[in-house]
């Protein structure tokens, strides 16, 4: 793209660094960040002006108030009108931003990311539903994941292969819009912990502290196991960077899934 610097931001460009923002721990938001660079150089932009652009947008995340975490005074009419739209609609805006990014690079949305066999799906309403559901839940994955550092929020497991963006409030029992790819009701678990926290056999309270159900202490293992298992009861998790896990899908997790 042609040479955009202090050419005013457009609504696409917007959406797109929104997106970003969105997947990226704030800590990260730099000019040396190789995401930050890709997009700036789609946008014809410095990866300077594509990180003010994020830090002007984060002046609109009421997470980051609640933990005066300082980002820009002011953000633009048009930053507070696109953090408004999407911040309740996470699938449209993966959906979007990838159509947009999709549209600048003259290519299709599933040489981006995969999609799966999408191609098998006759055209229709049908398979645009499909294709905003698994755009939604590769921007799920990576926005939760980045958000705990790509480390089990439990026992700090980094191994990118065993780590799972897992559901606080289950997927099949979600508000398509408002929930399904809303990173606050993930968590980065290792596989393991993803198993036993999908089962009900562990949860958070409202303190973020893990709680071990009493069916898996009844549960047969050898003893290292089980010191290892336990290491963990009552200790609080990592905290992410942002989008720290949502009070109604801990609550739901703890009324409907965990057995207590």
């Amino acid at each position: 793209m042609a040479n955009r610097n202090g050419v005013k931001w457009s609504r696409e460009e917007t959406i797109l660094a929104y997106e970003l923002y969105c997947r990226t721990p704030f800590s990260k938001i730099s000019q040396s960040n190789p995401e930050i660079k890709k997009l700036a150089e789609l946008l014809g932009r410095t990866p300077g002006s594509v990180g003010l652009k994020m830090h002007n947008l984060a002046h609109y995340d009421p997470e980051l108030k609640k933990r005066n975490v300082t980002a820009m005074a002011h953000g633009s009419k048009l930053d507070g009108e696109i953090f408004s739209e999407f911040c309740n609609d996470w699938t449209e805006l993966s959906y979007q931003a990838q159509e947009i990014r999709a549209r600048m690079q003259n290519v299709e949305v599933r040489e981006i990311i995969d999609v799966g066999d999408i191609d098998d799906i006759p055209p229709g309403e049908y398979k645009e539903r499909v294709m905003k559901n698994r755009v939604g839940q590769y921007f799920f994955r990576m926005a939760v994941l980045s958000s705990y550092g790509n480390k089990c929020c439990i026992t700090g497991m980094s191994k990118s292969s065993l780590l799972i963006a897992s559901h606080i409030k289950p997927w099949n029992v979600c508000d398509e819009k408002t929930e399904r790819t809303n990173p606050c009701n993930g968590l980065c678990l290792n596989s393991l912990h993803d198993k036993v926290f999908d089962r009900g056999l562990i949860t958070l309270d409202n303190k973020l502290r893990l709680i071990v159900s009493k069916e898996m202490k009844n549960a047969e293992m050898d003893q290292q196991t089980r010191d290892w298992f336990y290491g963990y009861e009552g200790k609080q998790i990592n905290l992410p960077d942002k989008f720290l896990p949502g009070k109604s899908f801990l609550e739901y997790h703890n009324d409907v899934v965990f057995l207590g």
